[in-house]
């Protein structure tokens, strides 16, 4: 099979990774791509949000498969445009991405559905959304409704706090677009849990569980960013918690999709805090995790392709996966000020050092070539993914992999995998 991979980060690494090494891969093509996919695709030079250029690009190459991974371009319709034009697609339409796209949409058909997610109101007025924390009371989460990149939720622990993110969001167009709607949220107490599920418009498959760290800084301190490391499996996430959440949650909201009008087809990431009464949803997410993609896939102990491909064919999901019982840990390495400015163009030592430590896979995420040397090029850098034999076993090889890799400004989270360990 020809496949075309749509985006340029972590999370495509991860996935051109895992795809390359399927038997039934002919060719790989990726669009962007990055220096680290380059070693398993033909990276096009073509950005992931240039719809039409991605078309026509498709068109050229004719690949049997097109595998959608950011969600940008699947909220801006890459995956209508794709299907109008005969392709098989894995990636859900821009009507069902807006479980992603649009946080009140998604707020709106789980009330509709009693499905379980916190108290919330939506507000484009900040007078409104003030009134309405003070309903809440503190501590509560004021997020934009739009894509803003994993660091539009900010958990306020003071109703000052709260009428600050307001401002940001609604006064001051922090979020731009994203962030002229606002969402007022109940905050949830509990352990969060990151599931994945695939969906090939009716019939849904669960995959496996991740926990991601989003603060930048240890303890959960500091402002969310994109993620700064995952760990699976979840001890927190058990048998039973899965089968609940598959019977609350997963099952409902695909069934409402597709009664709605737009059925899901494609991975769906299930944002879940586990609290004292049962699952319920932070958010959905239209796309694998980044960086939780990172630590799930090398556990996937068989081909990645057929999966894929049976959710673009729409025809019926193949029986459950199986996974490598070993624990996954990845560290991500981010650029000096993220998540807010930063440089770039920083040169990178020690990855393939890194790489050749026993169970190590390192992930370019925001990397590029400059004068034949590997430069940083975005805020998340590189995902260094190892495995143990448990968690704490994965832990102490991701972070001797870590030693081994250098750039100036270079910051990562200390104590991923916290959770884990500390329930042992």
């Amino acid at each position: 099979m020809k496949v075309l991979l749509v985006g340029g980060g972590g999370r495509e690494h991860a996935l051109a990774w895992k795809l390359a090494r399927s038997p039934r891969l002919g060719a790989l093509i990726a669009a962007p791509g990055n220096p680290g996919i380059a070693a398993h695709a033909e990276c096009v030079a073509v950005k992931d949000t240039a719809v039409e250029d991605l078309v026509a690009l498709a068109r050229r190459e004719q690949p049997d498969l097109i595998v959608v991974g950011p969600e940008r371009p699947l909220a801006l319709g890459l995956a209508d445009r794709m299907r109008a034009a005969g392709f098989a697609v894995f990636g859900p339409s821009a009507a069902a991405a807006r479980i992603e796209s649009s946080k009140a949409f998604a707020k709106d058909l789980m009330a509709r559905h009693g499905i379980p997610t916190a108290r919330f109101g939506a507000f484009t007025e900040p007078g409104a959304a003030r009134a309405y924390c003070r309903d809440l009371g503190a501590p509560l989460v004021v997020k934009a409704d739009g894509l803003a990149a994993g660091k539009g939720a900010i958990v306020c622990a003071t109703l000052g706090e709260a009428d600050r993110a307001v401002a940001l969001c609604l006064e001051q167009r922090g979020f731009g677009e994203a962030g002229r709607t606002v969402l007022i949220e109940e905050f949830l107490h509990g352990e969060e849990v990151s599931f994945f599920v695939l969906s090939d418009g009716a019939a849904v498959l669960p995959l496996i569980a991740a926990q991601d760290h989003k603060a930048v800084f240890d303890d959960d301190r500091g402002p969310n960013t994109g993620g700064m490391g995952a760990y699976s499996p979840t001890p927190v996430f058990d048998a039973a918690i899965e089968e609940r959440t598959m019977a609350q949650i997963v099952r409902p909201v695909v069934t409402a999709l597709a009664k709605e009008g737009c059925p899901y087809q494609g991975v769906l990431f299930v944002q879940l805090m586990i609290t004292a009464a049962g699952p319920c949803v932070v958010e959905f997410n239209c796309r694998f995790g980044d960086p939780e993609c990172e630590a799930i896939l090398p556990r996937l102990d068989q081909d990645l392709l057929p999966l894929l491909e049976a959710v673009a064919a729409g025809r019926g999901l193949p029986t459950a996966p199986t996974w490598r019982p070993e624990s996954s840990v990845c560290v991500v390495l981010a650029s000096g000020g993220y998540p807010g400015a930063y440089e770039t163009g920083v040169p990178i030592a020690g990855v393939d050092e890194a790489g050749r430590l026993p169970g190590v896979t390192v992930f370019h995420a925001g990397t590029a070539i400059k004068d034949g040397a590997l430069v940083t090029a975005g805020g998340r850098v590189l995902g260094v993914q190892a495995f143990g034999a448990d968690i704490r076993a994965a832990v102490a090889q991701a972070y001797a992999a870590v030693e081994r890799i250098s750039f100036r400004g270079m910051h990562f989270r200390k104590d991923i995998g916290r959770r884990a360990i500390g329930r042992r």
